[in-house]
């Protein structure tokens, strides 16, 4: 979380969970941001120009970009440079009878942020420009079940009700379709592996066979188990797609980027691996994978929950090492810097970011996520 509190506004509009968050309302991406919030009261200002920015340039970003050519990579320095400029000019009040409040936003401003909307299309926001062509990266669930069909017959199931479908699949593995949903898979699993087609989201109860994987294609993303239970989900407006993991352990991989084909590795996780309350959302604009902890983590083992949650001035050592066993989150810090903190504190029912947010406060430091762990920031203890 602290990383985003040194970035410029226009730095900020480029992130693509800011984009997410603004843009699409993800959930995940809300959560984060509201959090982000809540610890950087004095960052609202920030937010505020970063969202300004990135709203003109949604709304204006499809036109400008059938008007004007390409241009280099210089232009777009140069271009950025001044609008950051402007951005940090003293604010000024709005010429007589325009009907707007007093504003940094003036039509000024407004205008220096329209002129470099194109050139911008280097620093990121191409995704955002509406377009007719695929990109190449993109594969969709048409053009996946187009290609398995020449090799073997696909059952396509369809969840065009309210509520939830079980689909049971020849290898007694269940996947439940969400609605608006559909997914494909063969009359019989046979070869060396198990193959499903997705749109939309499903949550899948995949019955253990290392000796015959279990993939779920997604657009351009691919996941790979052995057993497990997880979710996945497809976003069309951004073509994005979300894998979210129960129980078990999961991999994922862009299909652009997949390993090189080898019978004695189709027993193992290559890729990004992923454990219970962790996530990661694809975007294949970039084949970016992002891994983080879920917005909600629950406690898989719930004996801890009721008994290891109550310290009596307990190493902070302990502390962590007890809420890593309950939620299966890594939690790094320095063992060395906080080697005389200690934690009394009876802790339950809130969840987990509650809980850190008490320690934190207890002992002086501060947290956030990085790469699907939790980095704990600490000055120490007297």
């Amino acid at each position: 979380m602290q990383a985003y509190r040194d970035l410029e506004p226009d730095e900020l509009a480029a992130d693509p969970s800011f984009q997410r968050w603004k843009l699409t309302a993800d959930p995940d991406a809300s959560a984060f941001w509201n959090e982000w919030l809540i610890h950087n009261p004095d960052r609202h200002e920030l937010i505020e120009k970063a969202t300004l920015l990135l709203t003109a340039i949604h709304q204006q970003y499809a036109q400008l970009a059938r008007q004007h050519p390409p241009v280099s990579d210089e232009e777009v320095r140069h271009e950025i440079g001044r609008l950051r400029q402007s951005l940090d000019e003293p604010r000024v009040k709005p010429l007589r009878g325009s009907g707007q409040g007093n504003s940094w936003f003036t039509p000024l401003r407004y205008g220096v942020a329209a002129s470099v909307l194109l050139l911008l299309g280097l620093f990121g926001w191409y995704r955002l420009r509406p377009t007719t062509t695929p990109d190449p990266q993109t594969v969709t669930y048409t053009d996946l079940i187009a290609v398995a069909q020449e090799t073997n017959s696909l059952i396509e199931v369809e969840n065009n009700e309210t509520k939830p479908l079980t689909v049971a699949l020849p290898d007694q593995s269940t996947i439940v379709v969400y609605p608006k949903s559909r997914v494909s898979y063969p009359k019989a699993f046979t070869g060396n592996k198990r193959e499903v087609y997705l749109q939309g989201q499903a949550f899948f109860s995949v019955t253990k066979n290392p000796a015959k994987p279990f993939y779920v294609y997604a657009n351009s993303l691919v996941t790979k188990v052995l057993g497990t239970s997880f979710t996945v989900q497809t976003y069309e407006t951004n073509r994005q797609v979300k894998v979210v993991v129960n129980t078990g352990r999961v991999s994922v991989y862009a299909a652009s980027q997949k390993p090189a084909s080898n019978p004695k590795d189709e027993t193992k996780l290559t890729g990004v691996v992923l454990t219970p309350n962790q996530q990661i959302v694809f975007s294949p604009v970039d084949s970016r994978l992002v891994k983080s902890v879920v917005a909600n983590p629950v406690v898989l083992k719930p004996a801890v929950q009721q008994q290891a949650f109550r310290f009596q001035r307990t190493p902070m050592a302990e502390v962590f090492a007890t809420l890593e066993q309950a939620y299966g989150i890594n939690i790094n810090y320095d063992a060395d810097l906080m080697r005389t903190c200690y934690l009394t504190a009876s802790l339950s029912d809130e969840p987990l970011f509650q809980k850190l947010d008490l320690i934190c406060r207890t002992v002086n430091a501060s947290y956030e996520q990085v790469n699907g762990d939790i980095v704990i920031h600490a000055n120490g203890c007297d």
